[in-house]
């Protein structure tokens, strides 16, 4: 504790020299142009070299594209390997360790973590490195729950444990996202603190955001540094609210400042493309909802990922960049357009001369897994500073180990900023007239139409082909009531053999379509004419209100549904268990849940040995039926049915998984 009450004592004495940071950049002389973080780490590195000082030999396991690797490069720690599973990581990093290139002399080994043994004289002071962070992360939370230690992606700190024991450096930094505090009620975190404690670290950990430190992006994730011996602080942020000059943040427009955009064509394309335009910058898919005041709501709250048509505020740091995403996950520039790769490493503050080997997924997979490198090199100075006893020529502002950072609060407070933005941007698009009653152009006396729908993927298709089936549909939609009716042989005297009624559910008074009643009519007890129905229903709906999916209409399957649909059939109809049980889930029961198969059959009325086939059936007509096999954060014996209605399409994550 003596060291630890010095460096309070020493850290209370320089608060009054609120200009610490601003000494580091003039010692290293360093401006703040669009590429400061690229000279701050070569400048750190020259100086490094200068005075002589040994290099701090480092073991850097789950290398990725190697974030970690060129800040502590820089900052006097020689990488002596690198151990990647991924080959096209080894890649990036066998590159950029040739003669002249960024991490010149570090050695990149392409092994299992699993089956890595350090040999017999390696000696190492530090080990870096994060394990991967899926099962832990946000994605993984929505998608039911957090699997954390009960993943196989998520032990893998064991074998990062397993080393440590076996090298005994003096200490280690281990990064992951902050959602690993909270897997497994806690328990997962709980478990990998003991473990590192078991091998003899003593450890400090916060959640810091990669904004307060000087990168143009918004970005949480914990950070944990292990000691032997000693104490460690943290080093107090360099920008933003919470630093001590409240030096402003490093902001997009800044960063990406003259760098190669060639080669990027404008605009996104696709369903959802031409939505980005009007988007305000900083905000997402949600300015198209209800609830941010958009007359003619596309998307229901909170049905998308926050990247979702993610819109970059040129004024700010972005929100974090993703390894993984669709077609429409941002950041996209202000400029209507998806950001080039140069402007990516600018957001990541990857340097510019730092190539990264592979194509444009395969990059942005690489730059969204890094940690940015000018966050951890603020972390690797204090750790030279702290543990290594290296002189430095600046002194270091510290935090105190009970202090809060704001970042959290001041993110719930951008709500109240977003509305203001969405409410400006909803009157200039009414001012410009490209808001309009969508409605009005949905109506038509009466319609007919032939259409061929795809079994193997859900969706209407323009030809007849393989797997396809014809349907007859039938419409008559008007202010009144929609009457959609499928047929499998177009003869419409024949008895409507099911009828789908569908109302908003109770609570909910609110009736986006513009008339009063939906029906859905069957001639045929046959479930291509059940999802015909419903995909019929959902393209009109689209044309009616502009929302993108029935998904849209319902709302978020976590949240209480907006919608709920009454399946009534012809007396004479024969019907068997099964289609019980789809009238069942119709009408939202045994749906939005976690369920085993007792529950399932409880509220079916059903046999529990027959839950197996009914939820593959279920699945086989459409339905997102979700399992253990699925969701691995699902736990086995348990399945889901987010929805009441058919939603799998060509794009659907769902579609080539199996029950």
């Amino acid at each position: 504790m003596q060291q630890l009450s010095l460096a309070l004592e020493i850290f209370n004495s320089e608060l009054a020299n609120t200009s610490w940071f601003q000494n580091i950049l003039d010692t290293l002389e360093v401006g703040q142009e669009a590429v400061w973080p690229d000279h701050f780490g070569k400048s750190l590195r020259q100086w490094l070299r200068q005075q002589g000082i040994a290099p701090i030999k480092t073991l850097s396991l789950f290398s990725g594209g190697g974030g970690l690797d060129i800040a502590f490069h820089d900052s006097g720690f020689e990488i002596v390997q690198m151990v990647e599973l991924e080959i096209k990581y080894i890649q990036t990093l066998q590159k950029n360790s040739q003669a002249g290139k960024w991490l010149e002399g570090s050695k990149a080994i392409c092994t299992d973590i699993r089956d890595y043994s350090p040999a017999p004289n390696l000696k190492v002071d530090f080990i870096i490195g994060g394990p991967p962070c899926q099962t832990f992360s946000a994605a993984g939370r929505r998608a039911a729950g957090v699997s954390g230690t009960t993943d196989a992606r998520g032990t893998l700190f064991q074998e990062y444990v397993r080393i440590l024991k076996l090298l005994q450096p003096k200490g280690f930094l281990f990064e992951n996202v902050y959602g690993i505090t909270g897997a497994n009620g806690g328990e997962a975190w709980q478990e990998i603190q003991a473990a590192f404690r078991e091998v003899g670290y003593s450890i400090y950990f916060r959640i810091l955001d990669a904004a307060d430190y000087g990168v143009p992006q918004h970005r949480e994730r914990l950070f944990v540094v292990g000691l032997k011996q000693g104490e460690y602080l943290f080093p107090y942020p360099t920008h933003g609210f919470d630093s001590l000059d409240q030096r402003p943040y490093y902001s997009a427009a800044k960063a990406v400042e003259d760098a190669d955009i060639s080669g990027i064509e404008p605009g996104l394309g696709g369903r959802f493309g031409h939505l980005l335009e009007n988007i305000p910058p900083g905000l997402n898919y949600s300015f198209y909802t209800k609830e941010m005041g958009y007359p003619n709501p596309i998307f229901s709250w909170r049905s998308k990922f926050s990247d979702f048509l993610y819109k970059a505020d040129p004024d700010t740091p972005v929100r974090t960049i993703k390894a993984q995403g669709g077609q429409y996950t941002g950041p996209f520039s202000w400029e209507n357009r998806r950001f080039s790769i140069s402007e990516l490493k600018r957001l990541q503050t990857i340097p510019d001369e730092y190539e990264i080997i592979g194509n444009r997924q395969a990059v942005i997979e690489q730059i969204g897994n890094s940690v940015p490198p000018q966050l951890a090199r603020m972390l690797a100075l204090s750790i030279l500073d702290q543990v290594m006893n290296v002189g430095l020529p600046f002194k270091l502002a510290y935090l105190n180990p009970s202090q809060k950072l704001g970042f959290r609060q001041r993110k719930r407070e951008l709500t109240k900023i977003y509305f203001e933005k969405a409410h400006m941007a909803i009157n200039d698009l009414y001012k410009k007239g490209k808001i309009r009653n969508l409605t009005d152009s949905i109506y038509e006396k009466k319609g007919e139409s032939i259409r061929f729908l795809s079994m193997e993927n859900f969706s209407w298709t323009k030809k007849p082909s393989s797997g396809c089936v014809k349907i007859y549909l039938n419409y008559d939609l008007n202010h009144s009531y929609w009457q959609i009716t499928a047929s499998a042989n177009g003869d419409w005297e024949e008895p409507d053999q099911f009828i789908i009624e569908v109302y908003p559910s109770s609570g909910y008074d609110e009736w986006v379509l513009g008339t009063n009643s939906v029906q859905l009519r069957a001639k045929q007890l046959d479930t291509q004419i059940f999802i015909s129905l419903w995909k019929a229903f959902e393209e009109k709906l689209n044309k009616a209100t502009g929302k993108a999916d029935l998904v849209q209409l319902s709302g978020y399957y976590q949240y209480k549904p907006r919608i709920t649909g009454v399946m009534s059939f012809c007396i004479n109809s024969k019907v068997n268990s099964f289609w019980h049980v789809v009238q069942c889930v119709t009408r939202c029961i045994g749906t939005s849940a976690q369920l085993k198969a007792k529950d399932f059959a409880d509220n079916w009325g059903v046999q529990e040995e027959d839950i197996f086939f009914y939820l593959q059936s279920l699945r086989a007509m459409g339905y997102e039926v979700r399992s253990h096999n699925t969701n691995p954060q699902i736990p086995a014996g348990e399945y889901l049915i987010p929805y009441a209605f058919p939603t799998l399409t060509p794009k659907s994550v769902q579609l080539r998984k199996i029950l």
